[in-house]
């Protein structure tokens, strides 16, 4: 199915609905979501809801404020508690699930509050090929992906946003902080504002997409494979920003960047 064809289909999916409630980042995919919804459905018939927590970058918070204010829809911005969940900070296999069930229980509580017919996330259909435990609060609270019923890849949602004039077109891939740290490693306020202060340094250098894996007093960081031999060339200035934040030992991933490393040891 050509891109045209698939663009038509997630109107038609998003028409069907008649009013909903989107989970919106301010990423890629949520951006879309959103602006296609907005040039579907009446505004008062959408509103899309941001969920604020430790485990999200408070500039993400801001970038999706602006953008919402940009399509001129009813925004919302609740705070989650998933820090709170002790089967979430004990960071098991299955951690995105108390952190999407925290999500979701919200959002459902919501759309019912403002008469919303469904709660739609981001999902697409490149989502399937990692590891997502999440899915099964999705299932549970029966939300909707239309990005994935329309059978939407990564690779389509940028092309869509490219053409639609979208400034998140290239924006690099986000995900919540606590996919830094390794499962079985307690996830803390603390470690999760290191993490995120260390990629916000990294980011300054000017690497586009960034990942910090903690490992306590060790990091390994992830990069694009062609940025790893800029990163080097500014190791000494890395070097004193990460140890000064408390890692005693900096390593860099020779692999680079790719969505979910931390899943690989599931994997094998």
């Amino acid at each position: 199915m050509n891109l045209d064809k698939k663009l038509s289909r997630l109107k038609k999916i998003i028409s069907n609905m008649d009013s909903v409630l989107i989970s919106f980042s301010g990423g890629v995919d949520s951006t879309l979501l959103l602006k296609v919804t907005s040039r579907v459905l009446p505004q008062d018939k959408i509103l899309a809801v941001t969920a604020y927590s430790a485990t999200y970058p408070k500039e993400e918070l801001l970038f999706a404020k602006d953008v919402a204010r940009t399509f001129g829809v009813r925004h919302k911005i609740i705070r989650t508690y998933e820090l709170e969940d002790k089967k979430f900070t004990a960071n098991p296999i299955n951690r995105c699930y108390f952190c999407k069930k925290e999500l979701f229980s919200r959002l459902k509580d919501m759309a019912k509050k403002f008469k919303l017919d469904f709660v739609a996330d981001a999902s697409n259909i490149s989502d399937k090929e990692d590891f997502r435990p999440g899915n099964k609060a999705k299932k549970e609270f029966k939300i909707r992906s239309p990005l994935q019923e329309a059978g939407l890849t990564k690779e389509d949602i940028r092309l869509l946003s490219k053409k639609l004039g979208l400034v998140t077109w290239n924006k690099p891939a986000q995900a919540c902080l606590a996919s830094r740290i390794p499962y079985g490693k307690r996830i803390s306020p603390q470690i999760l504002a290191r993490i995120n202060k260390a990629e916000e340094f990294l980011r300054q250098l000017g690497f586009l997409q960034v990942r910090l894996r903690h490992y306590n007093g060790l990091c390994r960081i992830e990069v694009f494979k062609g940025d790893i031999p800029k990163l080097i060339s500014h190791h000494d200035l890395i070097v004193e920003k990460l140890k000064r934040l408390g890692y005693n030992y900096i390593t860099v991933d020779l692999e680079g960047y790719r969505t979910g490393s931390l899943n690989e040891v599931l994997k094998r």
